[in-house]
């Protein structure tokens, strides 16, 4: 088959927005024979996506709603555009500071595919977002590109994630240095708002899980597995909601708040490896279940039907049953106690340091 002119992704998304496009990614690599060029955007784009073996060139534009002659990144995107010759384009958003940076870049209408109604839905069904990716790959632009024909889309349906085994190294040698052994089960709290806004915005929010329901899950894993590290993951603007839980625990040795300690290849790393997960639904989840984590998610008014991660391993999913009347803090700690005690192989999982 020939080799095309590389295709381009546009989606600049949140942390598991950009887990879900490694769906799209791989799919366009084996339909169009070439690596793929994505445009994205948050710090956390380039280190999810480093390793991927379909990638070609990742540009990052830092801010899209910035003005124009205020954001060099937005510059260098369009200049990287202009230069970097035609191809297909699949463009995953389609806001207007998306759309009017394409304009600026000159791209012909003919090279691109838009995402549309029937990517997203069919006869009012509604599509987990990987899926809508593998439907909007499966289109081709206006203007013909050589393609495979005879691929199955279903092959690429799982996100996917890559770690290194440097990541593991590096892993094996914190966990040695924080002196953290046995089975580590790992909670995620915190989302993109408390990201952004911190604790005050968390308790308000429809994912806000109380402090002692946490506390409670942890009572639990600890007596299931009296040697399991519980492990408080987040960024640093979370430490505050991590502390909480922690306290709520009664400052237990067992429980650690790494809101400083997880850059995204460690956290990854960490993920592959770990007994466990609990979750509300955010991004580590989806990075999870593309790493094969058994995971419990906790959903608020976001749809399951939607957002929910997908994986090769056990995911379960609770609440989001009234739509978006639908609070985290609604589920029973006793529910999500009992999903994680029914995980298979919980007993067997555990990390040790080598």
């Amino acid at each position: 088959m020939p080799i095309s002119p590389r295709p381009l992704i546009v989606r600049c998304g949140a942390f598991g927005d950009v887990v879900m496009v490694t769906t799209l990614i791989r799919l366009l690599h084996a339909r169009y024979g070439a690596p793929v060029d994505v445009v994205g955007s948050g710090a956390w784009t380039a280190p999810l996506l480093q390793n991927e073996p379909a990638m070609g060139h990742l540009q990052i534009v830092n801010s899209r709603n910035a003005p124009y002659p205020l954001c060099p990144s937005q510059w260098a995107l369009v200049r990287w555009l202009r230069r970097r010759g035609r191809g297909p384009v699949y463009l995953c958003d389609s806001d207007e500071a998306t759309t009017r940076l394409i304009a600026r870049a000159r791209l012909p209408e003919e090279d691109i595919v838009r995402r549309s109604l029937q990517d997203d839905e069919t006869d009012g069904v509604t599509r987990l977002w990987p899926d809508r990716w593998l439907r909007m790959g499966m289109r081709n632009p206006a203007r013909a590109y050589p393609v495979r024909t005879d691929i199955d889309p279903a092959a690429y349906r799982f996100p996917t994630l890559t770690v290194t085994d440097a990541d593991r190294q590096d892993l094996a040698q914190w966990r040695m240095a924080r002196r953290i052994t046995g089975p580590c089960v790992l909670f995620q709290p915190g989302n993109k708002r408390t990201h952004k806004r911190g604790a005050v915005a968390t308790r308000s929010h429809p994912k806000y899980w109380p402090p002692q329901a946490w506390a409670e899950v942890a009572a639990a894993c600890w007596q299931r597995l009296p040697q399991a590290q519980v492990l408080l993951c987040g960024s640093p603007a979370e430490r505050g909601v991590l502390e909480e839980i922690r306290l709520a625990a009664g400052n237990d040795p067992r429980m650690r708040n790494l809101a400083d300690e997880l850059p995204v290849p460690r956290l990854l790393a960490l993920l592959e490896q770990a007994h466990s997960l609990v979750s509300v639904d955010t991004g580590p989840a989806h990075a999870a279940a593309a790493l094969g984590c058994p995971l419990v998610v906790l959903f608020g008014s976001a749809s399951p039907a939607k957002w929910r991660p997908i994986g090769p391993g056990s995911i379960l999913v609770l609440g989001g049953e009234n739509g978006e009347a639908s609070r985290v803090r609604d589920i029973a700690a006793a529910d999500v106690i009992a999903a994680w005690q029914s995980l298979p192989s919980q007993d067997q999982a555990s990390l040790s340091i080598p």
